[in-house]
């Protein structure tokens, strides 16, 4: 009996963690994704990093997330970071420099 506990604890603990990597890749992807798309003097029009700087830390991010750091240890905590705080600042100053309109998602 006392064994099952920790047989139960170790499999939550892989369905928790396969569940916060394919969040984590899904946002570095789309993040980088979306920045490679946007044109480069926007960026310097919404005063954020330039394009080029943004494109290098989503892609680092994204190649430490998939070399197997995990969305866990701490480069994989920043790699989300730095995809969300790109999602949620960076692309909606991109979105609302072209009015709300345009190829943005």
């Amino acid at each position: 009996m006392a064994i099952a506990a920790p047989i139960f604890v170790f499999a939550v603990r892989d369905v928790i963690e396969l569940i916060l990597l394919v969040f984590a890749l899904i946002v570095q992807g789309v993040a980088l994704v979306h920045v490679i798309t946007q044109r480069s003097d926007a960026f310097a029009a919404v005063g954020t990093l330039p394009k080029g700087v943004w494109a290098a830390i989503l892609a680092v991010c994204l190649v430490f997330t998939l070399l197997g750091f995990g969305p866990i240890s701490l480069l994989g905590l920043v790699g989300i970071a730095a995809g969300l705080i790109y999602l949620l600042d960076v692309r909606t100053g991109l979105r609302d420099l072209r009015g709300g309109r345009g190829t943005s998602w």
